[in-house]
């Protein structure tokens, strides 16, 4: 059985969502201003634990950062690792 999982902006949370066929599994919280969006907390939940949905969410929010053209700010501690480990998207980094 697979599932289907799904991330989205839901900028009325000032978040980046992950579900987990239809259920609020997950989210990485940021700050957006002019151009920048800083990334604050990214929390999955405990029942999701240990399927790696944590760097689907991340890399989804990255990526549909760079599509907006806009810079990140990684003041949360696991997207910083996140890219840290993942150099193709170090180039979306600001310094703070």
């Amino acid at each position: 059985m697979s599932e289907h999982t799904e991330v989205r902006d839901a900028p009325d949370e000032s978040r980046f969502e992950l579900r987990v066929d239809g259920e609020l599994a997950g989210f990485a919280s940021y700050r957006r201003r002019r151009g920048v969006v800083e990334f604050l907390h990214t929390e999955v939940d405990d029942h999701f634990e240990g399927r790696g949905l944590g760097a689907t969410l991340v890399e989804a929010a990255l990526d549909a950062v760079r599509d907006s053209g806009a810079r990140v700010i990684a003041s949360c501690p696991f997207v910083a690792s996140y890219v840290e480990r993942h150099p193709d998207y170090a180039d979306l980094l600001t310094p703070t």
